[in-house]
Parts: C-alpha cells; sequence; structure tokens
C-alpha cells in the first residue's frame, strides 16, 4: 500500500505523518488524541501538554493490553471448540460405523432365523 502524507493538528500543534493508512483513519485518531487530551488539560490548570500527552498514552496502552488479552482468550476458547467439535465428529462417525455393523449383524440374524424357519416349517 503506497505511504502518504496527513497533516494533522494535536492540541494546538501541527504534525505530519507518514502513513500507509487512509487520511479519515488518520484524522479520526488524532481527534480522538486531541480531546483526550484537552479533556485531561481542562481537568487540571497543572496539567501540562507532555503530562496529557503521557497520561493519554498509558490510557491507550492499558486498553491495547486488555484488547490483546481478551483477543488472545478468545483465540484459546475457539481454538478449544474446534478441538472438542473434532472430537465430537469423530465419536459420531465411529458411532455410525458401529450402527452400520450392528444393522449388518441384525439383518445377518433376521436372515439365518428366516432360514431356519423355513427349514423348521418347510
Amino acid at each position: 500500500m503506497p505511504t502518504s502524507k496527513v497533516r494533522l493538528n494535536i492540541c494546538g500543534s501541527s504534525y505530519v505523518i507518514a502513513t500507509t493508512e487512509s487520511e479519515d483513519y488518520m484524522q479520526n485518531l488524532a481527534d480522538r488524541l486531541n480531546l483526550d487530551m484537552n479533556e485531561l488539560m481542562s481537568s487540571s490548570n497543572t496539567v501540562s501538554i507532555t503530562t496529557a500527552a503521557v497520561m493519554t498514552a498509558l490510557s491507550y496502552r492499558d486498553e491495547l493490553e486488555k484488547a490483546s488479552g481478551s483477543a488472545d482468550n478468545m483465540r484459546r476458547q475457539i481454538k478449544n471448540y474446534l478441538e472438542d467439535a473434532a472430537s465430537a465428529k469423530m465419536a459420531a462417525e465411529e458411532l455410525r460405523r458401529e450402527n452400520d455393523a450392528l444393522r449388518k449383524q441384525v439383518d445377518d440374524l433376521r436372515r439365518r432365523l428366516n432360514l431356519r424357519d423355513t427349514a423348521l416349517n418347510g
């Protein structure tokens, strides 16, 4: 994917970013960052842009770690479900073969019983 340059404004400063992402996507990220940092700075007169940036970065990193942990957990659960499904499929196939074998035995026993009845009554 080609790289393009996108101009973003965050907390009154302008940044030009080289990215392979769409301009809209990058602008949405910058808008969220700008909003979050401004919210922190407006909560206290002593919060600088640097402090707001660090605190916002920590918050985003926390979200990422939690989301990654959730994704890993879902992947493990899906893997377990797939293994269970594969085991169930194998068990069903084995039971299907056993059922077919038993039906053949029943048919054979019926045939032999009919032959015996015919021989005795015939």
